[in-house]
């Protein structure tokens, strides 16, 4: 029987890749990812019954909490089954043949801004930094053309691999340890 696992992400997200990681480690032989974006949909759909566990992060090592999970989490009724840790490391992510000179904008989910804050002052002094609503959900949209051109987005390679974007820059996260943890939420069943 297959489960599904609700993350908080679209489908090359940190949040999808700690799903794989959980069902890798649990040698799950059957299961889905199902990506919902956000922490309050992931829970609402455990909540609901359509999703069998529920994966999101809480805190990041340089980042911090990440509130919008806090806010979800005092909304709904779940147990905590475990928590762990995925170390992850941010990519700075183009249209095809973009060159840095191009970029006026840059964009990602506002814990990834966070985690590369210091990197975003230092190298991009004068870029407008604007919080999207997912690193990979970004990642896709400067992909689809809802985002413009002169736009990078900070994501994961598999984001880049997925949505055919160049990498201009790896590893631009501040902090070379860079771990967030996640929690594996499941139905309370009262």
């Amino acid at each position: 029987m297959s489960i599904k696992i609700g993350v908080m992400g679209d489908f090359g997200s940190f949040s999808e890749m700690a799903g794989e990681m959980y069902i890798n480690d649990n040698q799950i032989s059957e299961a889905e990812i199902v990506p919902l974006i956000s922490a309050q949909n992931v829970l609402s759909e455990l909540e609901a019954g359509r999703i069998d566990k529920g994966i999101f992060p809480i805190e990041n090592s340089n980042g911090g909490i990440v509130m919008e999970a806090v806010y979800a989490m005092a909304e709904h009724n779940f147990e905590i089954e475990k928590m762990f840790e995925l170390d992850v490391s941010h990519n700075l992510l183009v249209k095809a043949g973009v060159t840095a000179s191009e970029i006026n904008k840059i964009t990602s989910h506002d814990q990834a801004l966070k985690q590369c804050r210091m990197y975003l002052k230092r190298r991009w002094p004068t870029a407008d930094i604007l919080p999207f609503k997912d690193t990979a959900a970004a990642a896709k949209a400067l992909h689809d053309g809802e985002l413009t051109a002169d736009t990078a987005v900070i994501a994961s390679k598999r984001a880049a691999s997925l949505y055919g974007l160049d990498i201009l820059e790896e590893a631009i996260q501040d902090l070379k340890f860079n771990y967030t943890t996640f929690v594996v939420a499941n139905s309370r069943g009262e």
